[in-house]
């Protein structure tokens, strides 16, 4: 059995506008839900063995953030620029390089192609995952290389304006 998680950047600022879009800072609001959906993932016993994040400064931050919430090693976060407004068969080919010494893994990337690739991994219908949205899907199956559309359950979905 393995655990996908799929986490939306917090909500970013546009406060900047001579920064690139891989360079935009979190708001206020990204600064405040990151932590409490890392809270909340805490208060489900749901902490991941890895977590991969787009290199973007929004998305970075907020692995950051929600990792410092579950009590999982900063440092060990690993970049990817793949990530980076990748789409489902991006995101697809980062889960089949996860070493299948982790049970779970947290990936933290971009709309819309969480989004989509969300709803094709486990036949969902979610029309937009919202600004720090986290979706989490399992599959039965021993190696991340089996991970296929289709072929995963929503264990959970949540995002920072859902009333719990």
């Amino acid at each position: 059995m393995k655990t996908l998680y799929l986490v939306r950047h917090a909500k970013s600022s546009w406060k900047y506008p001579d920064l690139s879009d891989h360079d935009r800072p979190l708001n206020k609001r990204g600064k405040r839900d990151a932590p409490e959906m890392g809270k909340r993932l805490l208060k489900q016993h749901a902490v991941p063995n890895t977590m991969i994040s787009s290199t973007a400064n929004r998305t970075y931050t907020t692995a950051r953030m929600i990792a410092k919430e579950v009590d999982f090693p900063i440092d060990e976060i690993i970049p990817n620029s793949d990530l980076f407004h990748a789409d489902p068969s991006e995101i697809l080919d980062t889960v089949h390089r996860i070493s299948d010494a982790h049970q779970s893994a947290m990936i933290f990337g971009h709309n819309p192609g969480f989004t989509w690739a969300a709803n094709q991994l486990a036949n969902l219908q979610i029309d937009n995952i919202p600004t720090c949205g986290i979706v989490v899907i399992s599959f039965s199956i021993d190696s991340w290389a089996e991970v296929g559309f289709g072929k995963g359950e929503l264990v959970f979905y949540d995002y920072p304006k859902r009333i719990s």
